[in-house]
C-alpha cells in the first residue's frame, strides 16, 4: 500500500487550510500561543474528551489556579491533584507539575523551541512535543494523535492496524510528507484534528462535506482505519466503609499506586461473604482495563476489624479541599445525601 501519491498533497493541504479557517472552533488554547497553556490543553484532552474538558471548567479552573510554569512548580501536590480531580488519569497532573519543574530549572522558565530538548522533558512524547511546538510557534513538527490516524488511513485506504509498529510508522511518514506543503502548521494540525472529531467521524463519518472527499480513497470507511489491540475489561470488586463521628469522617490516603495522596473511603478488610456490614451505596466505574463494582457500606462493630490502611479523620469544612478520586468522592456524597434525607424524612 503506496503512501497517498505527492502531487495530490498540496491540494489536500490547501484544501484543509481553507476548511479550517472557515470551519475551525475557537477553543480557548487556539486564541493563544503561550506554550504553556497549550502544553495544559494537551494533557486534559489525552484521556478526556473535549466537551468534558471545556463544560466542567477544567481548562479555566487549571488556568486561573495555576497560571504559567513558575506557578505549578511550587505549587503543593494535594492542590494540583485536587485542581486536576475528575479529570482522571492523576500522572497527567503530576507529569505536569514534573515537567514544570525541569522547565524552570533547566530553561529559566522559558520552554525550549528544538524537538531534542523538548522530548527529553518528562512525559513529552512525539506527539506532545509535536503539538506544542507547532500550536505554540508554528514550526513544522507533524502529529498524529487517534483522529489524525482516522483520517490518514481512510484518506490512503490503509489497511495497515495503526496501533502497530508498522502502522505508526507510516502515519507519521504520511504527516510529515502532508505537513511539508501547508501554509501554516498550526492550522494544518489543528484542521487535521478537527476534520477527524466533526467530520472523518468513527462512526458515521460526514464523507459528503468533507473538504478532502476529491482525493481520499478510502472505500469502506467503516473497516477503516484497522487495529489488532482489543481491550478485554476485568471485573473487579472494591469494598469500602463509610464512619462518621462529631470529628468527621475517616478517610484514608492513598500509596504506593496510581492515586498516590489522594483521600478515599476506607478499604474493608477480607470478610466472608454472610459476614458483610449493610450496604448503603453501589456504583460501578472504569479504569484502564477494568470495570470496578464499589461498594459501600456500613461500619462494622467496633470489635472487628474493619479497615486495610491508615487514615485520619476529616471535617467537612475539609473535605471539599482535599484530592479525592472521582468514584470514592460520588459515592461519599451519595451516602450523605441518603443520611440526610433518612434524617430528615424518617420512615
Amino acid at each position: 500500500m503506496k503512501s497517498q501519491p505527492p502531487d495530490h498533497a498540496p491540494e489536500i493541504a490547501a484544501a484543509l487550510d481553507l476548511w479550517f479557517q472557515q470551519h475551525g472552533k475557537d477553543y480557548p488554547w487556539r486564541q493563544t500561543t503561550d506554550p504553556y497553556a497549550i502544553l495544559v490543553s494537551e494533557m486534559m484532552l489525552q484521556q478526556t474528551q473535549i466537551t468534558t474538558v471545556l463544560s466542567r471548567g477544567f481548562y479555566a479552573r487549571w488556568m486561573e489556579r495555576f497560571p504559567d510554569f513558575a506557578t505549578l512548580a511550587i505549587a503543593d501536590e494535594e492542590s494540583v491533584l485536587r485542581t486536576w480531580e475528575g479529570l482522571g488519569y492523576y500522572r497527567r497532573a503530576r507529569f505536569l507539575q514534573k515537567l514544570a519543574l525541569a522547565i524552570v530549572g533547566q530553561h529559566d522558565g522559558v520552554f525550549p523551541r528544538d524537538l531534542a530538548t523538548v522530548r527529553s522533558l518528562p512525559g513529552i512524547g512525539a506527539y506532545t512535543a509535536g503539538a506544542v511546538l507547532s500550536f505554540a510557534f508554528d514550526q513544522a513538527e507533524p502529529i498524529v494523535d487517534g483522529n489524525i490516524a482516522r483520517v490518514l488511513s481512510r484518506v490512503n485506504n490503509d489497511p495497515t492496524p495503526i496501533d502497530s509498529t508498522a502502522g505508526q510508522k507510516r502515519l507519521w511518514a504520511a504527516a510529515s510528507q502532508l505537513l511539508q506543503h501547508a501554509k501554516s502548521p498550526r492550522r494544518h494540525n489543528s484542521a487535521l484534528m478537527e476534520l477527524g472529531q466533526t467530520l472523518c467521524r468513527t462512526a458515521q463519518p460526514d464523507c459528503i462535506r468533507c473538504p478532502i472527499k476529491t482525493w481520499c480513497r478510502v472505500e469502506n470507511p467503516s473497516q477503516i482505519p484497522v487495529k489488532i489491540k482489543k481491550i478485554v475489561l476485568t471485573e473487579i470488586t472494591e469494598r469500602v466503609f463509610f464512619h462518621q463521628t462529631p470529628a468527621g469522617i475517616w478517610l484514608e490516603q492513598e500509596q504506593g499506586n496510581r492515586r498516590t495522596g489522594f483521600w478515599k473511603l476506607p478499604a474493608l478488610a477480607e470478610t466472608p461473604s454472610k459476614s458483610l456490614p449493610p450496604v448503603l451505596h453501589r456504583s460501578r466505574y472504569g479504569i484502564t482495563r477494568y470495570k470496578v463494582t464499589l461498594w459501600v457500606h456500613e461500619k462494622m462493630p467496633d470489635n472487628q476489624d474493619q479497615s486495610t490502611g491508615e487514615g485520619r479523620y476529616i471535617s467537612m469544612a475539609e473535605l471539599p479541599t482535599l484530592p479525592m478520586a472521582t468514584p470514592h468522592r460520588r459515592a461519599l456524597n451519595a451516602v450523605l445525601t441518603l443520611q440526610n434525607f433518612s434524617l430528615q424524612d424518617p420512615p
